[in-house]
């Protein structure tokens, strides 16, 4: 089923990815279903890091995605068909010039952290890919983030306008979709290619830390299994999870 079909709106849960995968598990929820919480109580990011947001303010949903076709052990086409169709959707409103994808897979403002996305995998007995609980967190009409964040945005910093929650969900999950039907139509490689034209400071010199080291590389790009190029005395390859980005000076 597409995307947001059935479209259900929570009040409040603790982790709508807790409660997808629960209902999934329960046989109450199958491929397509979004659930889309008001308020979230213990809202998850990535590498176990929590997501605050106010509550009513923000896009807080998580989406039921038969990754089909997909390898368990190759999940990073299903990531950047998400990513791209957040970008898809943010850009729409907040400029295609200012919005990137920062590898993985969280969505950049400028220099600003817009939204993130965490993906989480039900597995058969049998190691194979059942479905995908796929939460997306976007920042709307929050306007006040606490201070320990240190660079959020919301569409309303960028627009100076309110905007409806529930119904720019549903335009969310348009978007996803229609990356996801990309993906299965044209495969990986056409999908990665997108990703890395719009790849947060791609041709740009970071900083990055490996271990307790922090040290200057540049850009290049995103492999076809999800790996982060760069280059500076040689080429380096980065698995998700090697190393943290460091803002700059």
């Amino acid at each position: 089923m597409p995307l947001g079909q059935p479209f259900v709106i929570l009040p409040v849960t603790d982790s709508t990815n807790n409660y997808a995968m629960g209902q999934v598990k329960a046989g109450l929820a199958q491929s397509g279903t979004v659930f889309l919480a008001l308020e979230q109580t213990a809202g998850k990011g990535q590498r176990g890091r929590s997501w605050a947001a106010k509550a009513g303010e923000n896009i807080m949903m998580s989406a039921v995605v038969a990754p089909e076709g997909l390898l368990a052990s190759d999940p990073f086409p299903l990531s950047a068909a998400v990513a791209l169709g957040c970008y898809h959707f943010f850009k729409t409103y907040g400029s295609e010039e200012m919005t990137r994808i920062k590898w993985p897979n969280d969505l950049y403002w400028q220099d600003r952290k817009a939204g993130g996305i965490l993906i989480e995998n039900l597995l058969g007995a049998n190691g194979d890919w059942k479905l995908a609980i796929v939460g997306m967190g976007l920042n709307i009409n929050q306007a006040q983030f606490p201070p320990e964040l240190p660079n959020p945005v919301s569409l309303k910093q960028i627009t100076g306008k309110e905007h409806d929650i529930v119904q720019l969900a549903r335009e969310l999950c348009d978007c996803v979709q229609a990356s996801l039907n990309e993906l299965r139509q044209k495969g990986a490689l056409s999908l990665i290619d997108q990703y890395n034209q719009c790849l947060y400071k791609r041709g740009e010199t970071i900083r990055l830390k490996k271990d307790q080291v922090i040290f200057e590389t540049t850009v290049i790009g995103v492999s076809t299994r999800g790996e982060l190029i760069t280059r500076d005395v040689v080429e380096r390859v980065f698995a998700f999870g090697e190393v943290e980005w460091k803002r700059e000076k």
